[in-house]
């Protein structure tokens, strides 16, 4: 039920208690806000939970895209306060980088009360669970590699220059007689450009790497 400028305020009000500073007023929490020491004793503490208080959360108001605006605009850690129904938004938001989640809980949601019906049950909260620490896994490192099964796929399903036609010695290489094909045996496609228009130093049958 906040804005940015809302949380900013907020958080000088808990970076001045933290602090454990004096004369609390609007000046001074909005001056400990923009301190390094502020700064530094809100990372250490505080982590912004992104929710929609609505019971339950319809789907169109959850904006999810919020908490990693939250993250961009004061660089602290970020979750998901999940009001809506089901496991699904808690899930999307640990795949968007949420490092907490806060779910209500009740052993059954026919019961009386605001709360029951954006609740999980004991075999929804247990499914929620594994599926973040399913997602935990997927996520990986930012690292770009080849993981380890591709290494091996990578030499069946990357390709080779090959005689796609019959050649003999002192024939040139062209468009029409050499193509690419798997595995990846010979050498690289990307040398294809450098064979176009050489003269070959011997004999190829069709499909015999270059």
């Amino acid at each position: 039920m906040t804005t940015l400028d809302e949380i900013e305020t907020s958080l000088g009000v808990i970076a001045f208690g933290l602090l454990k500073k004096s004369n609390p007023n609007t000046k001074s929490f909005q001056d400990t806000y923009n301190s390094d020491e502020g700064k530094k004793i809100l990372n250490e503490y505080v982590t912004l939970l992104h929710c929609t208080s609505n019971y339950p959360a319809d789907f169109s108001e959850i904006n999810l895209d919020a908490m990693i605006e939250l993250k961009n605009k004061f660089n602290l850690p970020v979750g998901y306060s999940d009001h809506s129904e089901g496991t699904l938004v808690s899930i999307a938001a640990s795949a968007m980088g949420a490092k907490y989640i806060e779910k209500h809980f009740t052993l059954d949601k026919r019961l009386p009360g605001p709360d029951h019906l954006a609740s999980l049950e004991p075999d929804e909260l247990k499914l929620m669970v594994n599926s973040i620490r399913d997602i935990e896994i997927i996520k990986g490192s930012k690292i770009k590699k080849p993981q380890s099964s591709e290494i091996e796929n990578q030499k069946v399903v990357r390709r080779s220059i090959v005689a796609i036609n019959k050649i003999n010695k002192g024939e040139i290489f062209n468009e029409n007689n050499i193509g690419l094909k798997r595995p990846a045996s010979g050498k690289s496609p990307m040398q294809y450009w450098e064979l176009i228009g050489k003269i070959s130093h011997k004999n190829y049958n069709t499909d015999d790497n270059i």
